[in-house]
């Protein structure tokens, strides 16, 4: 019954706000050429246009993305918690700047986040009004979790657009220093991860996967941890070539995770991503147990660093399973 009381309201709020919106010039107008004829999608980049240059305009317009009517708000807000840590860390290191200013931003990095804003865009315009399919499987994954909200969809939502900007600008990433291309690596491994803690936690954390769903949980706060490099990267772009000295500062939280819990299984879970995400081109990206987007496979030494006696620890109590959920 509760289901079907909001469904109702949803419903009603919707055919409200498209019949106030014809008349206050905003949203959809069936009767107005000029306004159907822009997709949900032209729409988006329009959105995404006017915020391209404007670093915390693109924070304003992703925090937005998240607020609905209260009386159709299926408790959406709480799940930006961790997209907003993240984008925070990305502008004090100036990464969205626009590429023209004194301190120019990372042309790689602003085009994922710009997929992802115009993915939840429109998701978020076909789901409150505007007509038309989805134009992409990471906008129909974004459709679900708005109608049907949970951790793991959000997080395959969230994966979609990010693996799909990942995929789709490699020649970018290629540009960047080697001490980005490899903390970009490092954020997708985490990323990848921190969905399986929710959705298939036997695979990211063995005897442990009854605590996976409450790890990973995008609204609580230990998401961000595991996604924040923040003690490691200075506030700065670029960075150089000489990862040592940052790989040296990775031994703690940082260092446990990616050496004592995720380099072990990292390749069940990135087959496993694949799989969840729809996305084949992400077995390319993993050599063995060697990230290798933008980076020579043959390229290893980053990425054999000797784990410490807590990592070592790790590895021994949370073995690899062979069952993925």
């Amino acid at each position: 019954m509760l289901v079907k009381r909001h469904s109702v309201q949803f419903s009603a709020w919707l055919g409200a706000w498209i019949n106030t919106s014809q008349h206050a010039g905003r949203g959809p107008d069936w009767n107005n050429r000029l306004v159907t004829r822009q997709s949900a999608r032209e729409g988006a980049l329009a959105s995404v246009a006017t915020v391209r240059d404007d670093p915390d305009g693109r924070l304003a317009l992703m925090r937005s993305q998240y607020q609905v009517p209260p009386d159709v708000d299926r408790g959406y807000l709480p799940y930006r918690q961790a997209a907003s840590a993240f984008m925070r860390w990305q502008l004090r290191r100036g990464l969205l700047n626009p590429i023209d200013s004194a301190t120019p931003g990372s042309p790689w990095w602003r085009a994922i986040n710009e997929r992802l804003l115009c993915d939840v865009g429109e998701a978020r315009a076909l789901a409150f009004g505007h007509p038309g399919p989805p134009g992409s499987h990471s906008v129909a994954a974004w459709l679900e979790f708005i109608r049907r909200p949970s951790a793991a969809r959000w997080y395959r939502a969230h994966n979609m657009s990010v693996v799909g900007g990942y995929l789709e600008h490699e020649q970018l990433a290629a540009r960047e220093g080697r001490i980005e291309r490899f903390f970009i690596n490092l954020v997708l491994a985490r990323v990848l991860y921190a969905h399986a803690m929710v959705a298939a936690p036997r695979l990211a954390l063995a005897w442990l996967a009854p605590t996976g769903r409450l790890l990973g949980d995008p609204r609580l706060g230990m998401t961000g941890m595991f996604l924040s490099l923040s003690r490691v990267l200075p506030d700065r772009y670029p960075l150089g070539d000489d990862i040592a000295p940052y790989a040296r500062l990775e031994h703690g939280l940082g260092h446990l995770l990616d050496i004592g819990v995720i380099t072990p299984r990292v390749e069940g879970l990135y087959a496993w991503s694949a799989g969840e995400l729809d996305a084949p081109g992400l077995r390319q990206l993993l050599s063995g147990q060697t990230p290798c987007y933008a980076w020579p496979a043959i390229d290893q030494q980053p990425w054999n660093s000797a784990p410490s006696r807590l990592a070592r620890l790790s590895r021994k109590l949370l073995p690899v399973t062979p069952s993925p959920r």
